[in-house]
This record gives C-alpha cells, sequence and structure tokens, in this order.
C-alpha cells in the first residue's frame, strides 16, 4: 500500500455483516455444488427415483466426505475419501475468503484473522450439527467431533491460501527465512510437483497400455448413460488418490489394497475392486519394473543442479538441498496420509499407502544424489597459497610467492636507493666522529693557553715591581717569546 491509497473504512457493524455474508455463503455455495452434482448423477441413473428432498438429505453426508470426514455405516467406515471433491471445494472457500479480503481492504497479517475464523468457524459448526442431526441410528453416520475440526481444518486451511498474499502472510513467512533456505523450499517444492508428475504419467502410461480391460470395466457396470456417468464421475473424483499411489510406486514404497502389494520390488497378486481406474496396475512381476526407481534419482539431480548456485560454498548448498529434501518429505507424508484409509470390513481393506517409509525413501530420492550435483557442479571458493614475505624461494630469490599473494597491492622500489648512498652514510658517520675528537684536542690546547697567559701577566707583574738585574730582564723576553710561540 501506497501513501496515496488507502483502504476503505468500515464500521465493526459493517466488517461483521461482511465476514458473516462470506462465511454463510462459502458453505451454501459449497452445499449447493455438492447437490448440484448428486442431482446430475440421480436424474441420469437407470433405476434411481430422483427427488429434490433426497437429493438435499443425500448431500449432507457427501458434503462431509468433501470436508474429508470419514463416515461409518453397519458394513464398516468408508475412509478412503476422494480427494478431487476436497480440493473443489478448498477451492471455493479460498475464492470467498479473497473476496472479502478485497471488499474489507484487508492488507495486513493480522487482519487475516477475522476472515479466517469465520469461515472456519461456520463450516466447523454446520459440519457439527450435520453429523449430529445424523444420528446413531442412520444408514451413514459420522462423528461430531470428528466432522467439527474435520471442517474447521480444511476450511481454515482453504482460507488462509485465500488471504495469504493479499495480507502479506507471504512476505512475512520469507522474510525470517535467508536465502539460501528459501531456495531449498523452492526447490523442494519443484521436486514433490515433479515426483507427483511422473507418477501421473505413469498411471496414464498403465491406462493406455490396459485400455481394454479399462473398457471392459465400464461395461461391467451396466452400459447406460447414468450408470457410465456415475462410474466416470468416481473415477475422476478418485483420480488424485490414484496419483499418490503411483507416485508412491515411483518412488519405491509403493502401496497395498487388503492383501494386494504393489512396488517396484515386491509384488503380492490377489483381488481388488473393479474400478476402471485400477486397471492400471501390473498383473504380475516383472524384471523391467524396477527401473522406474530410475525417475526419483533423475529428480534428485535436477533439484542439485537448481540448487548448485543457491551459494558460494558447496556447505551451505548442501544445507539448502537438506531443506528441499525436507520439504518433499513433508509433502509426501501429508499426501499419503490422507490417499489412504479403511474401505469396510471386505477384502480390499484397507487401502494403504505407507507414509512414513515413502517420507523416508522421498528424502533420500533428494539429499544423495541433490547433494552430490550441488557439491561438486556448483561454484568452489578458490584456496590461495599463503606464505612468509622475507621467505626465499627455491632459487633463492628474496621475492618469493607471498609477493604472488598481494599481487592487487602496486609496491614499487624506491628509486632514491643506491648502494653507494649506504656507503656515503658510513662516512659522513666516521666523518663526524673526527670532527668530535678534533673539537676536544682544541678545548685542551685552549686550556693551556689560557694557563701560559696567566703566568706571564704574573711574570710583567714581577718586572714592574723593580729593577733587576739584566738576566731578568732577558729572562722576561725569553717568557714573552715562548708566549708567542705557543700562541702560533
Amino acid at each position: 500500500m501506497t501513501d496515496s491509497v488507502r483502504p476503505p473504512e468500515f464500521s465493526r457493524a459493517e466488517q461483521a455483516r461482511v465476514l458473516a455474508t462470506t462465511a454463510a455463503g462459502s458453505v451454501v455455495v459449497s452445499y449447493a455444488a455438492v447437490a448440484a452434482l448428486l442431482a446430475l448423477v440421480s436424474s441420469t441413473a437407470a433405476h434411481a427415483q430422483f427427488s429434490t428432498t433426497g437429493v438435499l438429505s443425500a448431500s449432507a453426508p457427501a458434503w462431509l466426505v468433501a470436508h474429508h470426514v470419514p463416515l461409518r455405516f453397519d458394513g464398516g467406515q468408508l475412509g478412503v475419501l476422494p480427494l478431487l471433491p476436497t480440493v473443489l471445494l478448498m477451492l471455493l472457500v479460498s475464492r470467498a475468503a479473497a473476496g472479502a479480503a478485497d471488499r474489507l481492504g484487508l492488507f495486513e497479517p493480522l487482519q487475516a484473522r477475522g476472515v479466517v475464523f469465520s469461515i472456519a468457524g461456520a463450516h466447523a459448526v454446520v459440519g457439527g450439527v450435520v453429523a449430529f442431526l445424523m444420528g446413531d441410528d442412520g444408514v451413514v453416520r459420522a462423528t461430531p467431533a470428528v466432522a467439527f475440526f474435520g471442517c474447521a481444518a480444511v476450511s481454515g486451511v482453504a482460507a488462509v491460501a485465500g488471504v495469504a498474499q493479499r495480507c502479506g502472510l507471504v512476505e512475512v513467512v520469507f522474510e525470517r527465512i535467508d536465502p539460501v533456505a528459501r531456495r531449498g523450499l523452492q526447490s523442494g517444492a519443484m521436486g514433490l510437483f515433479a515426483l507427483t508428475a511422473a507418477g501421473a504419467s505413469l498411471l496414464a502410461f498403465g491406462l493406455v497400455v490396459s485400455w481394454s480391460v479399462t473398457s471392459d470395466l465400464f461395461g461391467q457396470g451396466g452400459g447406460t448413460l447414468g450408470s457410465g456417468l456415475g462410474i466416470w464421475l468416481m473415477c475422476l473424483a478418485y483420480l488424485p488418490n490414484a496419483v499418490i499411489g503411483a507416485m508412491s510406486y515411483v518412488v519405491g514404497s509403493g502401496f497395498s489394497i487388503g492383501a494386494v502389494t504393489i512396488a517396484p520390488t515386491a509384488f503380492t497378486a490377489g483381488p481388488v475392486p473393479a474400478v476402471p481406474l485400477l486397471a492400471a496396475l501390473p498383473e504380475e512381476q516383472s524384471a523391467a519394473l524396477p527401473l522406474v526407481l530410475i525417475l526419483p534419482g533423475a529428480i534428485g539431480v535436477l533439484v542439485g543442479l537448481s540448487l548448485r548456485n543457491a551459494a558460494e560454498t558447496p556447505r551451505a548448498r548442501l544445507r539448502a538441498v537438506l531443506v528441499a529434501a525436507v520439504t518433499g518429505a513433508v509433502g509426501t507424508l501429508v499426501l499419503a496420509a490422507i490417499a489412504g484409509g479403511s474401505l469396510g470390513n471386505g477384502v480390499f481393506d484397507p487401502v494403504t499407502v505407507p507414509a512414513g517409509l515413502l517420507a523416508v525413501l522421498t528424502f533420500g530420492w533428494i539429499a544423495l544424489p541433490g547433494g552430490i550435483v550441488a557439491w561438486f557442479a556448483g561454484a568452489r571458493p578458490v584456496r590461495v597459497p599463503v606464505t612468509a614475505p622475507d621467505e626465499p624461494d627455491a632459487a633463492g630469490d628474496d621475492t618469493g610467492p607471498a609477493d604472488e599473494v598481494r599481487a592487487d597491492e602496486d609496491v614499487e622500489p624506491d628509486e632514491g636507493y643506491d648502494e653507494e648512498d649506504e656507503y656515503d652514510a658510513d662516512d659522513e658517520e666516521d666523518g663526524e666522529d673526527e670532527e668530535f675528537e678534533d673539537e676536544d684536542d682544541d678545548a685542551e690546547y685552549l686550556d693551556e693557553l689560557d694557563e701560559a697567559e696567566a703566568e706571564a701577566e704574573e711574570a710583567e707583574d714581577d718586572d714592574e715591581s723593580g729593577p733587576g738585574p739584566d738576566g731578568d730582564r732577558d729572562g722576561g723576553r725569553d717568557d714573552d717569546q715562548d708566549l708567542t710561540d705557543k700562541r702560533d
């Protein structure tokens, strides 16, 4: 938001009205979509009796199934719930939440609480009431507590996804993550998408190869338009579940339907439901089936290549690969947990996608090849040898590798330096010492001269005191001559 654009201001009553309308509208629209789909199937079925009351009452448990709430009946429990209705429901709720955020002009993360809580609360209350009204004596039953929290969780996640971009939730999350971990999250999401795409491709390949079996299974359903449409819609609703099972097969963990176990390295034959979507299952173990494990290894290499420039050091790139591996493992863990479940009490119970094994194998397929590729394919820091500056090289030269290490520093020699200058300096020092010695000799000479003058003056005083003999006068002249000689 810029300073020139301000969100519209609403009173508390207006905000409450918008939130209530959005929450109730999301419940009504999703319920109406489920009822319309059931009405289409009932109207085209061969022996079904269509009635508005019957469709609306049958839409209640179907609406709970769309929220991924398991149902109970006399023959057991339906825990293998179709994922496509859940995805479509979450898209509707997400769009409603985004519309409410736009109408209220929300732009801060904390402002999203009202939209999320209102939508999640409305779905939770309606789901709990529906499960309570179904009772314990009905044909189809649901646990009210499970329905309450299940509806709240699915609708709440969808509402958060709808307001995340508009209220800045994405920016707040990514600002708290360093760039290396952010690259790891993105590459992990890419790896998860690639594994899912590989599973979908394998499923499509199996259906094409077994197209004759698929056609026979459609024909066993009755051959009418209504029955064919119902079977097709059921296969379409369970298509995400089949893709997750195929992804688990690609990774190596496989899946099981009752006593039947299907994996690249293990195969146990047995009866499976007569569903056209399951025609892609292999009929027997083959030596070519383990070759499918090349796909997750190639995806791990692609993840490593995408992270080869995530950081400058190999250790930091390895951390990004580990983040990507954890992201992919957590994603497959969640998908496997919601794809399987119980299927009555018959021979097809339960349908299991081993979530823990799938997560561990996914982590390994991304971490091992991705870590090796990211470690060796990326840039590596250059190591420059460093030696002591005064250490001579092998040739005895004073300029060794230490001068090459600091090649970027321009060290210029002193042009004024010369060996002759060094000798001149020594000569000057010797000359200064000799000059100091001459000065000491002069000082001693001056002291002797002063003493001689003092003796001469005393001699003159003696001459002035009285006339002496000639010898004395001659002696005085001799003293004067001696003084003159000393001065010279």
